[in-house]
């Protein structure tokens, strides 16, 4: 297979390349006594997600390369000397070293498989037999989330530094694929130093949005610290190039604004997807634009909103509302179940939770055909046809995963856009 070169110069051009994870037998793993500690509200029946993400994988495959997360990884591990590595890596971070020579003599298939699903712990002795927990290691709940781990900015991929410990192997494997994978050519950078973990310095996918060339938005959130944007900020400096970064202040609180992805989203060339209450009625979230021009920062300002940030900046934006514009309540209910988070196909082609009826109305009053996924995937419709369009997913147990579309989407390519 020809490998695929990474490229994003916004979050609009033509996918080109895409990597997903299939959720499997992790989600199975969750209880109702973990599913807090795995950063869930609820548990998920694995078989209904399931479906309603063949759906979502089932367009994506139809219209650009995509890779699943768990085929890159056991591939990877084919190779004993990543395979030592990224082992080593795991069990040090995690405490677990007295398992590592046992994981090591698991097949590249088997080995994938645990290091998502879990590995069970063994009762062979009294610690292990009286112990509370069920795995070794803890399975990976929320890797179908493919965005947060990683995300391709520019020519080069930043390997997140996740805010919770239950996170990082997500971010360490990504790296080793990245890093390893004979199908991906790129180039990473992190904050993430296990011999070095600053707690103040966390950085997610969710949070970043490529806009455009010279433009990355940003989100400061409960997820992402200023010290994550200010490490951001100090890689567009190395480049000794003019670059925006529009930093968005969120609330910390309810757990539906965890990244800038669930508020506000990139629609086409000249439309966006916003959350109003946050992105354009709040007065205590602060705006700011960082302008860095030849390796320093020449200024930092706050602005009004992000769209009056953005407009400055030459990207006019019209605003389409999540939920709709005439009741606060169906705005709260349709971004809590992920009603602002698509991802583009291309600029006006779009795809998003068919549960938010009053966001997918919304997105039909301003020019976007609402076309359903089954339709798609069964050939009743051809998106060739339409310029402008919504493929709409079943999303009704995914939703309560806490993410949409783009969470669970890590495009690796994409073709330049037209302004």
């Amino acid at each position: 297979m020809t490998p695929i070169e990474t490229k994003v110069f916004s979050e609009l051009g033509e996918l080109e390349g895409v990597i997903l994870h299939t959720p499997g037998q992790e989600l199975e793993n969750m209880t109702p006594d973990n599913a807090e500690r795995a950063l869930y509200s609820d548990i998920l029946n694995l078989a209904v997600a399931k479906e309603e993400y063949n759906q979502f994988a089932g367009v994506l495959n139809k219209v650009t390369r995509t890779f699943q997360v768990m085929e890159l990884l056991e591939g990877i591990l084919e190779k004993d000397e990543v395979k030592q590595t990224l082992i080593d890596k795991i069990c040090v971070f995690e405490n677990v070293e007295n398992i590592k020579s046992e994981l090591l003599t698991l097949p590249a298939n088997e080995l994938a498989r645990q290091l998502i699903e879990g590995v069970t712990l063994k009762r062979n002795t009294l610690t292990t037999f009286l112990s509370d927990e069920r795995f070794s290691l803890r399975p990976l709940h929320n890797f179908f989330f493919t965005r947060d781990a990683s995300v391709t900015t520019y020519d080069r991929v930043l390997i997140s530094k996740m805010a919770n410990r239950v996170r990082a192997r997500e971010a360490i494997i990504m790296e080793a694929i990245f890093n390893n994978s004979p199908l991906i050519k790129t180039t990473t950078y992190t904050p993430f130093d296990i011999n070095n973990d600053d707690k103040d310095v966390t950085i997610e996918g969710g949070d970043v949005i490529i806009a455009r060339d010279d433009i990355t938005i940003i989100g400061n959130s409960a997820r992402t610290t200023t010290k994550g944007i200010d490490f951001m900020v100090e890689q567009m400096k190395a480049k000794k190039q003019r670059h925006y970064i529009v930093v968005q202040q969120l609330p910390h609180t309810p757990e539906s604004f965890i990244h800038l992805d669930m508020v506000f989203t990139l629609l086409s060339t000249y439309e966006c997807m916003v959350y109003e209450p946050v992105i354009l009625k709040s007065a205590q979230l602060k705006t700011i634009t960082i302008t860095v021009d030849n390796g320093e920062v020449a200024s930092i300002e706050i602005k009004d909103n992000l769209l009056s940030a953005l407009k400055e900046l030459g990207l006019d934006m019209k605003p389409v509302m999540c939920g709709g514009t005439k009741d606060i309540w169906m705005q709260e209910r349709e971004q809590w179940h992920s009603g602002a988070n698509f991802l583009a196909i291309a600029p006006g082609k779009v795809m998003g939770y068919e549960r938010n009826v009053h966001t997918m109305n919304e997105m039909n009053k301003n020019g976007y055909e609402i076309i359903k996924a089954v339709d798609v995937l069964s050939g009743k419709t051809d998106l060739d046809n339409y310029n402008k369009y919504v493929v709409a997913i079943e999303g009704s147990e995914l939703s309560r995963g806490g993410g949409g579309a783009r969470c669970m989407s890590m495009p690796i390519r994409r073709k330049d856009v037209e302004w």
